[in-house]
């Protein structure tokens, strides 16, 4: 074929590309039928505030809000819930047989024991991500809470971003088909944690941010990691003292998928993902995170759906209501914590891999010391 009739070709199946209905999808923040538990906040941290508005806007109640430092707690309860119980004592929120959900929001090494504590007083649990330090635990608290007769669900509220969670459902419905490829490009400013406690997390970029797309990657393409290479860097111009920028390219069963993130941006932000299936593709991308168009393609056309809300705070919603309609329902949550640990295990794979530069087999590396 000659140079000219390939681009005859091309310029053919171009203009044969025509514009569709977007499919009705099930993305918005799932919702409980009439479950209306009293739920307790366990931490005041920076965080925190998301999660009481999600819940504030959803029309839950928030009975309590236990931390260590009450007049952090005493000042979120004035702004969010000015009826809650306003506590530095776990064991009488665990004791309080009127509240059936915590949400758990301390760093992992704290939170471990909190979570097995209110899983024993027979609650409930939304951990905050990441879930754990080691996928050993993390599958002991699973078994625990089935063993209790309670949920345990992961706080991964990137699943409820409007753009990611509505690409998933839409691999989900089948829309393209088997899933060949998932990639990931975020490019943006980061450089806001310097100073703060976030600056002495070596591996922040592929752990603490990171997993939103670990997690991603693994719920649209679910237990067909095998294994993963990544590399980190920190810029000279950057402030912070970790490394603001890592990529990660990982080996699917019958695919790939890779991952770049570019924290270390200071002007022109911008955000990627692209899926690739057999019988279609889904892209996704805007100036931040907030800011997101999705195209859906297929043999009928393109589509582009009229997406509505945000991921801060509409993401916490959906985290927190998953659990809610899981204990409503019954099942496994969307967001449980037993599914959580194929996330957790690409995230320590890529870390040990920038660690050792080497490949990592996905699985191989049980803890993570930080």
């Amino acid at each position: 074929m000659s140079e000219s009739s390939g681009s005859a070709s091309h310029a053919k199946v171009t203009s044969e590309v025509v514009a569709v209905a977007a499919p009705d999808l099930p993305y918005q923040p799932p919702t409980p039928k009439s479950y209306a538990p009293r739920i307790a906040v366990v931490g005041a941290g920076g965080i925190v505030p998301a999660h009481l508005d999600a819940y504030r806007t959803a029309g839950w109640e928030v009975a309590a809000i236990c931390n260590r430092t009450v007049s952090k707690a005493q000042a979120l309860a004035d702004e969010y819930y000015p009826d809650a119980q306003v506590t530095d004592d776990l064991a009488s929120v665990l004791a309080d047989d009127r509240i059936e959900v915590l949400d758990i929001t301390p760093h992992p090494e704290e939170r471990g024991p909190m979570i097995e504590a209110a899983l024993n007083a027979g609650k409930h649990v939304l951990s905050q991500k990441p879930f754990v330090l080691d996928l050993d635990e993390g599958a002991r608290l699973a078994d625990l809470a089935d063993a209790k007769g309670v949920k345990l669900a992961v706080n991964q509220n990137g699943r409820w971003s409007p753009h990611m969670a509505w690409m998933r459902e839409a691999v989900a419905a089948g829309r393209i088909g088997d899933v060949l490829s998932c990639h990931v490009a975020v490019h943006w400013d980061h450089g806001w944690i310097a100073g703060t406690a976030f600056d002495g997390i070596e591996d922040l970029i592929l752990y603490d941010f990171g997993i939103h797309w670990f997690d991603f990657v693994a719920s649209v393409m679910p237990g067909r990691a095998q294994s993963v290479f990544a590399s980190s860097v920190r810029p000279d111009s950057q402030a912070a003292k970790v490394p603001l920028m890592a990529q990660a390219q990982v080996v699917m069963e019958g695919g790939q998928a890779s991952l770049v993130f570019d924290g270390a941006t200071p002007l022109g932000p911008r955000d990627t993902t692209f899926i690739a299936g057999a019988t279609g593709s889904l892209r996704s991308e805007g100036a931040d995170l907030g800011r997101q168009v999705v195209t859906l393609t297929t043999p009928a056309g393109q589509s582009q759906p009229d997406l509505h809300g945000t991921w801060f705070n509409d993401g916490f919603r959906g985290a927190m209501g998953a659990l809610l309609v899981a204990i409503e329902q019954g099942g496994e949550p969307a967001n449980g914590a037993r599914g959580n640990l194929d996330s957790l295990a690409l995230a320590f794979a890529a870390i040990e891999s920038q660690r050792t530069a080497q490949s990592v087999d996905v699985g191989s590396v049980r803890r993570l010391s930080m």
